[in-house]
């Protein structure tokens, strides 16, 4: 089977080239070429231009979004870093407050339990010398009545009378309390020359 093609009925144009068209083909041609180019030049061209042309400012606009938002992303990052120094700064300030507080605080209650010992301690030592004042007048009433039972069964005779039996008190409270005295220092002055 074989194909065959038609062939032109004229010799070709020119004779020799039976290749190149015909002068009519390629005035058709050209001018079909030239319509082709302006079209594209007018109107495929600018599109593919504005095209280009919206990419471009696209893509430069994104980088510019990109470097703001990354401007703006290192001036949030060291706007906290300061603010966590501060942060920082600011807890170590209100530790240190807080333990010089403390330790005031420690002081002044210890201060003031000092005080209160102090206190406790001039009180029960003005009520040790209050009970023993107390207990010498009391004492010396009981003495002084038992001196004068015993005296007067001594000598034998009654003292009744007040004067009498004040003057005898008297004086054996005095004689009790300075041999009292001179007992009190006999040890003293033994045991600091010993």
């Amino acid at each position: 089977m074989s194909v065959s093609l038609p062939m032109a009925e004229g010799p070709g144009y020119p004779e020799g080239f039976p290749l190149l068209p015909h002068p009519a083909e390629m005035i058709m041609g050209l001018i079909a070429f030239v319509v082709l180019y302006l079209v594209v030049k007018k109107y495929v061209v600018p599109a593919f231009e504005k095209a280009y042309d919206n990419r471009t400012e696209a893509i430069e606009g994104g980088i510019e979004k990109a470097k703001k938002a990354q401007d703006d992303a290192d001036a949030a990052k060291k706007k906290y870093e300061d603010r966590l120094a501060s942060a920082n700064d600011e807890a170590s300030k209100i530790r240190e407050r807080a333990k010089e507080q403390g330790a005031q605080i420690v002081a002044e209650m210890r201060q003031q339990a000092k005080d209160e010992a102090a206190r406790i301690t001039a009180t029960a030592h003005k009520q040790v010398e209050a009970e023993r004042q107390q207990a010498m007048v009391s004492l010396r009433g009981d003495v002084g009545q038992i001196s004068t039972n015993l005296a007067s069964r001594i000598v034998g005779e009654s003292l009744e009378d007040p004067a009498k039996q004040s003057n005898v008190i008297e004086r054996f409270l005095a004689e009790l309390e300075s041999s009292t005295a001179d007992d009190a220092q006999a040890p003293a002055k033994t045991g600091g020359e010993s």
